[in-house]
């Protein structure tokens, strides 16, 4: 289902969405009406509202248009909603008009949980304005299919020119060292909502990590709200361990954090 500001969204009023597809947004998978780091979702959606158009969103209002759209599915269980913040009056040619920010939910079954171990092929690239989750995805999508066909199940992205690891498509990456620590590449990515709700939480330093350090890791693991803590099974043909102990440890952790009602 989908609503535009609370209301039933027409063919006509998403054109700008497809056409000029300038707009951010947050995912949040939803249990029993539930979310784990409902307030960093929100805090993401006010803050990439004033980067990208300039103009403040009200963060009480996102989260009672979240809560009618969740009561009119009347879905019991798991789902994941999307928030997709953009100016149906925005075009191609007046971009940098004033914008008036309009939201946009849209409900999906949630993905199986937890998700089976994924295969990565790293991939030199870096997205445009990684601190932000906008809804420009045509390349990290590109690199997704290039890893697919070739094989992998996603891209993990490193520095075209540094070699430095920063994420993968639509995930943090995570890394386990042989000492068994948690490592968060020091690198340009989205400050997602689960790396966050694990580092509060205590889990691992942040360093930078180049991609020739692949051999020397104990195990690695993919993270966003949708797939909370997935290992990563191998990266290129470099096998990882999928049962590593610190692995468990972060799954059991994030299972731990309580979720706020919607």
């Amino acid at each position: 289902m989908a609503e535009l500001d609370g209301r039933p969204v027409s063919p006509e009023q998403l054109q700008t969405l497809a056409l000029v597809n300038l707009g951010h947004f947050t995912s949040m998978r939803v249990e029993d009406g539930a979310v784990r780091g409902l307030t960093l979702h929100l805090e993401r959606l006010v803050r990439d509202c004033r980067t990208v158009f300039d103009a403040d969103l009200d963060a009480v209002h996102v989260r009672t248009l979240v809560r009618q759209a969740l009561l009119a599915q009347d879905t019991p269980g798991s789902c994941t909603v999307r928030v997709t913040v953009f100016d149906p009056a925005l075009d191609l040619g007046h971009a940098g008009r004033d914008a008036t920010p309009h939201i946009l939910v849209t409900i999906r079954p949630a993905a199986a949980f937890p998700p089976p171990p994924l295969t990565v092929q790293a991939r030199p690239f870096q997205r445009d304005l990684a601190a932000v989750k906008h809804t420009g995805l045509f390349a990290s999508l590109h690199h997704r299919r290039r890893a697919q066909r070739a094989g992998f199940g996603d891209a993990l992205f490193t520095g075209p020119h540094d070699g430095l690891v920063s994420e993968g498509v639509t995930w943090n990456a995570g890394f386990i060292d042989t000492d068994g620590n948690v490592i968060w590449p020091d690198a340009d990515v989205l400050p997602g909502v689960t790396l966050q709700l694990l580092q509060d939480a205590g889990h691992g330093i942040t360093k930078p990590l180049h991609r020739d350090a692949f051999p020397t890791l104990q195990a690695a693991f993919a993270t966003n709200t949708s797939i909370g803590v997935r290992p990563i099974a191998a990266i290129d043909d470099i096998a990882l361990r999928t049962d590593h102990p610190t692995l468990t440890a972060l799954q059991e952790s994030y299972a731990k954090i309580a979720a706020e009602r919607v």
